[in-house]
């Protein structure tokens, strides 16, 4: 099973749908993940307004009663803070580079720091640490995270979302040869998921046999 999932480590809905892809990948140990960051705030140079952490308090309550998770306004709700997601995407995209098999580790810290602990994933030093903590060389991660080489392949992630016509997250999808399937743009529970994985399974079957060649 191959998978692809685009996300933004800020986006809300990402968080919650981690225990659910958790659900899934532990039922399917043989799956394979591709990470594709998605840039929702991405480059964003100003700091929150009192009405955006208002629209942010409100869609946080509904991934919460969603998903059981905590989530704490501590961080967004401090005078100045610039809410971009670039550099947390530029973090989860060095840890692919570095060693791809701890980057989903890496993308569950980095959410769990923000929305559970109100860190600000924003800065190096954290983001740092947090690689450090699953299990990278701090000092090598935090030189190829501030490296022009990250910077363009962060900005080719978002080009692969965009290409892709993803205007969501999260997204998921599951390749069968060179064809890939939808199988959520958006939070769902893990029972959904193996669902729509079972009928995407079986239409990519019937279309094998009415189309023996292709």
């Amino acid at each position: 099973m191959q998978l692809l999932y685009i996300a933004d480590p800020l986006c809300s809905w990402c968080y919650g749908f981690g225990p659910e892809l958790d659900k899934l990948l532990a039922a399917h140990p043989e799956a394979k993940v591709d990470l594709v960051m998605g840039g929702l705030r991405a480059f964003n140079t100003e700091p929150v307004s009192p009405a955006f952490v208002d629209m942010l308090r409100g869609h946080w309550k509904h991934v919460a009663d969603a998903s059981g998770l905590p989530l704490s306004d501590s961080l967004i709700s401090t005078p100045g803070f610039v809410y971009d997601t670039e550099p947390p995407c530029r973090a989860v995209v060095t840890a692919r580079t570095i060693d791809a098999t701890k980057a989903l580790p890496l993308l569950k810290a980095v959410q769990s720091a923000f929305y559970r602990d109100g860190r600000d994933v924003t800065k190096a030093e954290v983001v740092a640490d947090l690689a450090a903590s699953v299990g990278y060389d701090r000092a090598a991660f935090l030189e190829k995270f501030d490296g022009s080489e990250m910077r363009d392949e962060t900005r080719l992630d978002f080009s692969t979302a965009q290409t892709l016509g993803v205007t969501g997250f999260p997204t998921l999808g599951i390749a069968y040869g060179q064809q890939l399937y939808l199988v959520t743009s958006g939070y769902v529970t893990a029972d959904v998921l193996e669902q729509r994985l079972a009928e995407i399974d079986r239409l990519s079957r019937e279309r094998a046999v009415a189309n023996p060649a292709a």
